[in-house]
């Protein structure tokens, strides 16, 4: 058997839980992958196991639920987990603006096609294998493994490069090699800096900002193609 995957179905409905279980259940059938499917009827009753268990990589959310919806769990999520890959499920369109905030993978609107979620999935399934990915950076002495996924940005100081991680590494590395080493979520934005198209939250005319609170200045020219990047990598 391939991978293992731990997939939470969170939804209010009994009828829609079994429903989307039974696609993802294909999927893995299909696809040679383990999936270990976990199902909640509330968002406080995923919250409550997810304090005990905080491995879960791919979370399919209904948006409309009872005290706490979809999006409001998706972001107490976001607060300490950036790197779970989050799939809103909705009746409605209204909600696609504030999936942007939390990072969300895809939207899905009811009543779910069961190829739209397969392709969703497939995509899930590769973000994750690139997530194993990582950088080797020579940094202030030492080697260090630098996971790609959490890379926010890297920019350009003097004749130095900095990778904006966990941790800081500045290294005499060219802004064009470090780029051959990353894929297709990260876009070069001018000549001094490369960002990761999931850590956005939002773009202005002047600058880029991060779901962590930083920001960094937008090239004169710049905004159209970063959004259409940002467009093409969802």
């Amino acid at each position: 058997m391939g991978r293992v995957y731990k997939i939470a179905i969170c939804d209010d409905t009994e009828i829609d839980r079994n429903y989307i279980k039974g696609i993802v259940t294909g999927w893995a059938g299909r696809s040679g992958i383990k999936a270990d499917i976990h199902l909640f009827s509330s968002a406080e009753q995923f919250l409550f196991e997810y304090e005990d268990s905080k491995d879960f990589q791919i979370l399919l959310l209904d948006i409309e639920m009872g005290r706490m919806d979809g999006v409001t769990l998706a972001k107490e999520l976001r607060k300490t987990n950036d790197s779970a890959l989050i799939v809103f499920i909705t009746g409605y369109s209204d909600y696609i603006a504030e999936g942007y905030e939390v990072s969300a993978l895809h939207y899905l609107m009811k009543p779910v096609k069961e190829e739209k979620l397969f392709e969703v999935l497939d995509r899930a399934a590769l973000k994750l294998g690139k997530d194993e990915k990582s950088l080797m950076l020579e940094s202030g002495g030492e080697t260090n493994l630098v996971p790609i996924y959490r890379i926010r940005f890297i920019d350009v100081r003097g004749n130095y490069t900095t990778v904006h991680s966990d941790k800081e590494y500045t290294v005499k590395k060219t802004l064009s090699d470090m780029e051959k080493e990353l894929d297709e979520r990260f876009f070069r934005v001018g000549r001094s800096c490369i960002v990761n198209l999931s850590y956005i939250s939002k773009v202005t005319k002047t600058d880029i900002f991060f779901n962590t609170g930083e920001s960094v200045p937008l090239p004169r020219g710049s905004y159209d193609k970063v959004n259409r990047a940002i467009i093409q990598n969802m």
